[in-house]
């Protein structure tokens, strides 16, 4: 129930904000507050209670539903789907159609699933099929090695005919996302009691989205999570689209376009794992416990499907050309909820979908280079471009792209540091991209412009503003001691190990150390454009005397950021406050998927 209340609270928010009257601008502003604060209350206590240990396991919750399914199916068919059930993995629903090759010479096995379908035709005739595919989905679900970790599941049927359900849980993997999705929602909410135009549409759409982001995390039925990802497409456009800048029309249909391109190569792919051998299920836990099943070809063009749609995302080069137009001309709390949720969905999608249903296209030679080449040329690449910038919004979304490209680096070495320091490095890239877009909007609403060169002296002037900058951008640099510097060396570490650890495997592909080498010079580029900037904008006297006037921080500002700044630093100290509660999913993750799927 509190995953449920956590998603759908913005959603209740949404419509309430809807009904106020349009005029009453400081109700509409506190009500769209009060509900992410609300729907805050019970992500903290999910986060405080899956680091301690609580909550169901998804196999317990799992399990009970599909004994529910088995008790209320009609007391003459209860017998023939348990015996089915015991073994689930064998009795699959393709079974409708088997026809061994020489009925006059049966294996031991062929007369196993002749009797078995027998059994499920007989379910079929009685009515019953249903009551049996269920039971066989959850039943595979809870034998899912990924499973063990999740906790907090909520499980409902959604649309029977389609075998839709209402499947939602938690683990390690999602747990830090959501978290973050419900801290950053406060705090932009207000920062953003400055709007004066449209305030109704701008919280509306704004509850929405958080409901669409949440709904990701969360979702473990291929179908929800597909709506999910849906619903976040079309607040971000509007916001965009609206309240930009002077280019924000092309800036919202760009990201568009980007996207739901990206959507429809997913939808392929969902559609493909469906029909796939008769399995009829959007259960992600039932598909992952059946990929290991899938043949090589297939799961290639799985796991390229849907690495395109969640590459997009991330960006990933060369798909990443929406991301500067998008930040450059949204409002400041959309370019904060952008960059420290949105992107994280690709990489959230990398290892929830794609390497869990296509795990052996996941760990080959092409798919390894691959994504170890992508994360290269966006680590390099994209410091190289944020060293260009003359625009200091478009210098923080170019700095994005290249810290996201650490995500795709650790994701290809596969080793177990790599896998740490990848998920780490989106909670991390969350926190400190976030806190530096909200420093560049209060610049920007007191000097007008986001010009660089046209800056200087703001140290002397905004002594409090310029603590926190260095905090934020010293973080996104990677500084030891701040948040940054942990998930990158981990990153590092598990990179150039691959070679070692997978040597001689004739399964898993290591990531060449040639890679690792060429990226490590995007650690000092970071450092140039860094160093160059905070020198530019707070060093120096105020180039312009207007400057000399500028306010320092207000109360809305120092709320907004000073959660970040510490969490830059405590992360910095005791990255295991994030590490532990997540090791032993990714552990596990990690494990299943360099057995290439087989449990």
């Amino acid at each position: 129930m509190l995953l449920t209340l956590a998603t759908f609270l913005p959603l209740l928010g949404m419509v309430v904000v809807l009904l106020l009257p349009k005029d009453n601008k400081n109700l509409i502003r506190w009500t769209a507050t009060a509900f992410a604060v609300a729907a805050f209350i019970p992500i903290l206590m999910i986060t405080v209670g899956y680091a301690g240990g609580k909550g169901i396991p998804a196999p317990e919750t799992l399990r009970a539903e599909a004994a529910a399914v088995v008790a209320a199916a009609p007391a003459a068919e209860r017998g023939r789907i348990t015996a089915l059930l015991a073994d689930a993995r064998a009795n699959t629903p393709t079974l409708r159609e088997f026809t061994p090759a020489d009925p006059k010479h049966l294996s031991d096995g062929d007369k196993k699933s002749l009797a078995a379908k027998a059994e499920i035709v007989a379910l079929e005739k009685a009515g019953s099929y249903d009551a049996w595919h269920e039971a066989w989905e959850l039943t595979l679900a809870a034998a899912s090695p990924i499973s063990q970790d999740i906790r907090y599941m909520e499980y409902g049927t959604w649309i029977p005919a389609l075998n839709i359900h209402y499947m939602m849980g938690t683990d390690g993997l999602s747990m830090p996302l959501i978290f973050l999705t419900g801290l950053l929602w406060v705090l932009c909410f207000v920062y953003s009691f400055s709007i004066e135009n449209g305030v109704k549409g701008y919280f509306a759409l704004f509850l929405l989205l958080q409901t669409g982001l949440i709904g990701v995390f969360c979702a473990l039925d291929f179908f929800l999570f597909y709506v999910f990802w849906e619903i976040v497409l079309l607040p971000m456009y509007f916001l965009i689209g609206y309240w930009g800048g002077a280019n924000r029309l092309y800036a919202a249909i760009k990201f568009f376009i980007y996207t739901l391109v990206g959507s429809v190569l997913m939808l392929v792919a969902m559609l493909a794992l469906y029909w796939k051998d008769g399995f009829d299920t959007f259960n992600l836990l039932t598909l992952t416990s059946l990929s290991g099943s899938f043949d090589i070809g297939f799961q290639t063009w799985i796991f390229l499907a849907l690495f395109m749609g969640f590459a997009i995302k991330v960006p990933v080069f060369p798909f990443h050309t929406w991301l500067p137009d998008a930040h450059v001309q949204a409002p400041t709390a959309v370019s904060v909820v952008l960059a420290g949720v949105l992107l994280k969905m690709g990489g959230y999608g990398f290892y929830r979908f794609s390497y869990t249903l296509a795990p052996d296209a996941g760990i080959s030679e092409m798919m390894v280079l691959l994504i170890g080449g992508l994360g290269l040329i966006n680590i390099v690449y994209g410091a190289l471009c944020a060293m260009a910038q003359k625009d200091f919004k478009s210098l923080v979304a170019y700095s994005s792209v290249s810290h996201m490209g650490f995500v795709l680096l650790g994701l290809a070495a596969m080793t177990t540091e790599g896998i740490q320091g990848s998920v780490l490095q989106m909670f991390n890239h969350g926190v400190s991209s976030a806190m530096m877009f909200l420093l560049v909007g209060v610049l920007y609403e007191r000097a007008h412009h986001r010009d660089l060169d046209r800056f200087g002296g703001i140290g002397l002037q905004m002594p409090y503003y310029t603590g926190f900058a260095i905090i934020g951008f010293f973080a996104s640099l990677g500084l030891p001691g701040l948040n940054g510097f942990i998930s990158e060396m981990l990153v590092f570490m598990g990179a150039f190990n691959s070679e070692t650890f997978f040597a001689g495997s004739s399964t898993v592909f290591a990531l060449p150390r040639w890679i690792v080498y060429l990226a490590l010079p995007g650690v000092v580029l970071t450092a140039g454009y860094i160093l160059w900037t905070v020198q530019r904008v707070y060093m120096g006297t105020a180039k312009k005397e207007e400057y000399k006037t500028f306010p320092d921080l207000n109360w809305r500002e120092v709320f907004s950021l000073t959660p970040l700044a510490a969490l830059c630093i405590i992360l910095g100290v005791m990255p295991q406050l994030v590490l532990d509660p997540m090791n032993a999913t990714l552990d596990h993750l990690r494990a299943f998927i360099v057995a290439g799927g087989v449990n």
